[in-house]
């Protein structure tokens, strides 16, 4: 899929966030591997610890609707820093992606590439058996 169009649907998605306490409002745009494209954005709560990632509120939506094979993922916030995923966000994208998951990171600047593999190298998964060890 074109970045420009993912990044395209993370800023819409951005809009409807729900940021009261950072004012850190962030969108993102998922890319099935069969087109379908998922939205989310960061959902806070006064209870910090219940707060979601607009990326996981997009890959939770995907799976409840059926998918499990992603492309890329594009991720743009309303200010600085840079939107880089939370290591939540790292592991749980890394549970359904490949290392070389491009994850596209937006802000008023531009955007930059990066894969899974490089933001989580030594990710804990199950794809690889433990007793092969």
């Amino acid at each position: 899929m074109d970045p420009n169009k993912l990044i395209f649907v993370a800023k819409k998605s951005m809009e409807r966030a729900y940021a009261p306490y950072s004012n850190y409002k962030v969108g993102a745009g998922l890319a099935c591997a069969d087109g379908t494209v998922f939205k989310g954005c960061n959902i806070e709560n006064a209870s910090f610890g219940l707060t979601n990632c607009a990326e996981r509120t997009a890959l939770f939506s995907a799976i409840a609707s059926g998918k499990k094979h992603f492309a890329a993922i594009a991720i743009v916030a309303s200010g600085e820093p840079a939107p880089f995923p939370c290591g939540a966000c790292r592991q749980v994208l890394a549970e359904f992606c490949e290392p070389d998951f491009p994850i596209y990171i937006a802000n008023k600047a531009g955007y930059e590439v990066i894969t899974l593999g490089e933001l989580l190298p030594h990710a804990f998964n199950l794809k690889e058996d433990p007793s092969d060890a």
